[in-house]
């Protein structure tokens, strides 16, 4: 796999593809990690990623990025977009961003994203390291086994390779992160919003303190926290998990 400026490297298994590029450290170009199997593969708040060898794609891109640490938050966003992206050009036409990590097609997880830094004082930098996670296959074995609705490539996009849908994120990835560092969250929020799955739609979150809020969703802030309008007014969410989501 060749993708320009980009070390790309292959595992046939690993733990986390994350781990071992946090491990490695300092990553003066980037480097992409494929893994065909992962055997502690992770999601967001250390939740399990779910998926059977060979049925899921998973890789991790790390690199440098040099805004404010206070602007690293919207990385996943910025990834979701760049994700997105890629699925679109491959014939996955209503792939679909669900606030603040998952990928999704009509309300079904098809992947999720997991993004992870480590300073670097010496290059005045961070080291991000943007895994993705995607279901190629076996959709409704995983959906049976999780009990959620799940939705896989091959039922969009049969004839896309795996190697081809990796460098197709990757040179995304690329292109949005660059964008990201030239003018910050702000050159993709209004593409973010576009790619919502829940716009306008009337959403009930559980806040990271364990209560729950329900509230029309009304985009993304300047910083890529959930906007909700709420009878008291609209207010900025920055960590929760949406528990639900129908028409306002």
């Amino acid at each position: 796999m060749e993708i320009a400026g980009v070390e790309a490297r292959r595992v046939e298994r690993c733990g986390s593809t994350n781990s071992v590029l946090l491990e490695a450290g300092d990553a003066p170009r980037p480097v992409l990690l494929v893994a065909g199997t992962q055997t502690a593969g992770r999601g967001r708040r250390g939740r399990r990623w779910h998926g059977a060898p060979g049925a899921s794609l998973t890789f991790s891109l790390a690199l440098r990025v040099h805004r404010p640490v206070r602007e690293l938050a919207a990385l996943s966003l910025v990834a979701g977009v760049a994700a997105a992206r890629a699925l679109r050009a491959s014939g996955i036409g209503r792939a679909a961003l669900k606030w603040p990590n998952d990928l999704v097609v009509d309300g079904a997880k098809l992947g999720g994203i997991l993004v992870e830094t480590r300073s670097l004082p010496a290059a005045r930098a961070t080291l991000a390291v943007i895994g993705i996670g995607i279901n190629l296959r076996g959709a409704d074995a995983l959906a049976a086994r999780l009990r959620r609705k799940v939705t896989a490539v091959d039922r969009f996009a049969a004839g896309t390779s795996a190697d081809a849908l990796v460098a197709g994120i990757a040179r995304a990835l690329l292109e949005a992160i660059a964008a990201f560092e030239a003018r910050g969250f702000e050159a993709l929020r209004a593409e973010w919003e576009a790619l919502d799955a829940h716009a306008g739609e009337r959403l009930r979150l559980r806040l990271a303190d364990g209560r729950t809020l329900t509230g029309v969703g009304a985009g993304l802030a300047q910083d890529g926290a959930l906007r909700i309008r709420t009878r008291a007014g609209v207010r900025a969410v920055h960590s929760a998990r949406l528990l639900s989501a129908r028409p306002a």
